[in-house]
């Protein structure tokens, strides 16, 4: 008996030292969050601010906002819990938001969704002063209107736009790239102007452009090659600028052209072949750039051209003999250029010309009889050239009855209908 009394503090012992070594109780009471605002069904746009209440029995580590079951990465640590949600990168549309909080012991609870409209697409614009509704607007013309300054970015929130014209007024600065938005465009007038920079590539969105006139302004950069998107486009005017680099070959994708004027710039490179798709093309006109290489043959496809005018440039080799298929031709001006070898006899083909102006170029040769056919000819230009040999009598029968034909090596005799005017020749080599 005395032995148990002396057990009984040692078991006292043991038990009291197993009671104290139980497991504390683990926390597994999940947080509690509610998104307070905005409310469900809302339309929202640009930053919104979301706020939510949230709580736990041993307290809210964090939350987080999620947009379509995908984290923002947007959290918040402290109270009260709000988040700025930038919506500007989205498209409009309805979009499912919860909040996730987590308690300090890691238990997570999402909040019941809540769907917003983001709306982003205003429904008015004010340009110059004048409220436009994004909706109801079609037609923009503004031309002759004194306007100043650059043109608002915000003009591609006028996605209704089928007719914006900007011309003759003292707009400045570069064109915004925001115009690509205008894709129910048609036509678009922005010349006479002082708009600088460059071409934006966003043009090639608008798909359904049939004229594009940005002339006379003050346009650097080159022709972007997107321009060749605009299928429907059949007025393309670009003269009068300071664009430069090559003529793109994508140009050759706009069939329906019936305009390509891009004179007055500082254009550089060969004409692309690719110019032969055009088929529907009535004017042509690259004068006054500053195009190297030959004329290519691909230009006798344009046989719709009544204009051909390629004068000041650097263009050399021969004129091509398919030149001759041009038979609507009624001006055909190569002035000033380096060309060389002779006339084409196929040049009396183009019985319809008013307009033959080919002086101060390298051309050799004689002049063609068939020159005689040009019977509705009101100028013939072929001085300061080196054309020799005899002046055909055919000549008398073309309609200008005053030739410039100065500054070649021409031989006499000269016919009696042109004496007056044959000028100045180096007969130097004539028999």
């Amino acid at each position: 008996m005395k032995k148990l009394y002396l057990l009984l503090p040692i078991l006292f012992l043991i038990y009291w030292g197993c009671e104290d070594e139980q497991p504390e109780e683990v926390d597994t009471t999940p947080p509690t969050v509610t998104i307070t605002s905005p409310q469900d069904g809302s339309t929202v746009y640009e930053i919104v601010t979301i706020t939510c209440m949230s709580s736990d029995n041993e307290g809210v580590e964090k939350v987080e906002l999620w947009v379509n079951g995908i984290t923002t990465g947007l959290t918040d640590n402290s109270e009260p819990y709000s988040f700025d949600w930038n919506t500007t990168t989205l498209e409009d549309g309805n979009y499912t938001i919860i909040i996730r909080s987590y308690d300090t012991s890691e238990n997570t609870t999402d909040s019941e969704p809540v769907v917003l409209t983001v709306h982003n697409t205003p429904t008015e614009v004010t340009l110059w002063g004048v409220v436009y509704s994004v909706e109801d607007t079609d037609t923009l013309y503004l031309g002759s209107n004194q306007l100043t300054g650059e043109i608002p970015p915000e003009i591609g929130n006028l996605t209704n736009l089928t007719w914006l014209h900007l011309s003759q007024n003292q707009l400045t600065g570069e064109i915004p790239p925001e115009i690509g938005n205008l894709t129910n465009l048609t036509w678009l007038y922005l010349s006479q102007n002082q708009l600088t920079g460059e071409i934006p590539p966003e043009i090639g969105n608008l798909t359904n452009l049939e004229r594009l006139y940005l002339y006379n302004n003050q346009l650097t950069g080159s022709i972007p090659p997107e321009i060749g998107n605009l299928t429907n486009l059949t007025d393309l005017v670009l003269w009068g600028n300071q664009l430069t680099g090559p003529i793109p070959p994508e140009i050759g994708n706009l069939t329906n052209l019936t305009y390509l004027i891009l004179d007055e710039n500082r254009l550089t490179g060969s004409i692309p072949p690719e110019i032969g798709n055009l088929t529907n093309l009535t004017d042509l006109d690259l004068s006054r750039n500053q195009l190297s290489g030959s004329i290519p043959s691909e230009i006798g496809n344009l046989t719709n051209l009544t204009d051909l005018v390629l004068w000041v440039n650097q263009l050399s080799g021969s004129i091509p003999s398919e030149i001759g298929n041009l038979t609507n031709l009624t001006d055909l001006v190569l002035w000033g250029n380096q060309l060389t070898g002779p006339i084409p006899p196929e040049i009396g083909n183009l019985t319809n010309l008013t307009y033959l102006i080919l002086e101060s170029n390298q051309l050799t040769g004689e002049i063609p009889s068939e020159i005689g056919n040009l019977t509705n000819l009101s100028y013939l230009y072929l001085n300061n050239n080196q054309l020799s040999g005899i002046i055909p009598d055919e000549i008398c029968n073309q309609g200008d009855s005053s030739p410039h034909l100065t500054n070649n090596q021409l031989c006499p005799p000269y016919p009696s209908c042109i004496e007056d005017y044959v000028g100045e020749q180096d007969t130097s080599d004539c028999d």
